[in-house]
């Protein structure tokens, strides 16, 4: 395992798991726990786009950081997910969406993978917009509080995490669509 900066700001999004769940036990007021929660998360977010810029830049790619940003990534956003389902801010239905499709897709494409056809289900851009509105209605929704004395972030991230789902059903059917063919022939091939 390379030990690197990028690698280092990988681990950092692991790290923040946990304090993204601990916060909330903390025995300060909610808005402080709020605040914390959403500093993490964001920190994290950032952390996400500086690690792969990072890593290209300076030529520092390797297999297990491609293993594990994506696992970090997936793990914080749905962990982040249950924390709003328990403090009641997002609809079960609508983390079980999300969750589901991180997990059908990850699988989908480690079997991809073994099957040498990992190209056909990259990212495709839909699966960048509902991961940009991912990662803007979960801040506003940990936050919970009025931004700027203007909006309110609780009603903002509900309608972004409702069109996250929606997007999130739509690129899960897309990646589903173009690996079909491929599926459908490997799995009438008996097993090596």
């Amino acid at each position: 395992m390379p030990w690197n900066l990028p690698t280092l700001l990988t681990w950092a999004r692991v790290v923040a798991i946990p304090l993204l769940v601990g916060v909330y036990f903390l025995p300060i007021p909610v808005f402080a726990q709020n605040l914390l929660a959403t500093a993490l998360f964001v920190g994290a977010a950032i952390t996400d786009w500086l690690d792969g810029w990072l890593a290209r830049r300076w030529g520092q790619t390797s297999a297990f950081g491609a293993f594990l940003d994506p696992v970090a990534d997936k793990l914080i956003v749905c962990v982040a997910l249950i924390m709003l389902v328990h403090l009641e801010r997002v609809d079960v239905i609508v983390a079980a969406i999300i969750v589901g499709r991180e997990l059908t897709i990850s699988a989908l494409r480690e079997w991809m993978a073994q099957m040498g056809s990992r190209a056909s289900v990259a990212v495709h851009s839909i699966g960048k917009l509902k991961t940009v509105a991912q990662l803007v209605a979960i801040p506003l929704l940990l936050f919970d509080a009025p931004i700027g004395g203007l909006v309110h972030s609780g009603p903002l991230g509900t309608w972004l995490v409702w069109i996250a789902a929606v997007l999130t059903v739509w690129s899960m059917f897309y990646y589903l669509r173009r690996a079909w063919p491929i599926l459908r022939d490997g799995a009438s091939k008996p097993a090596r």
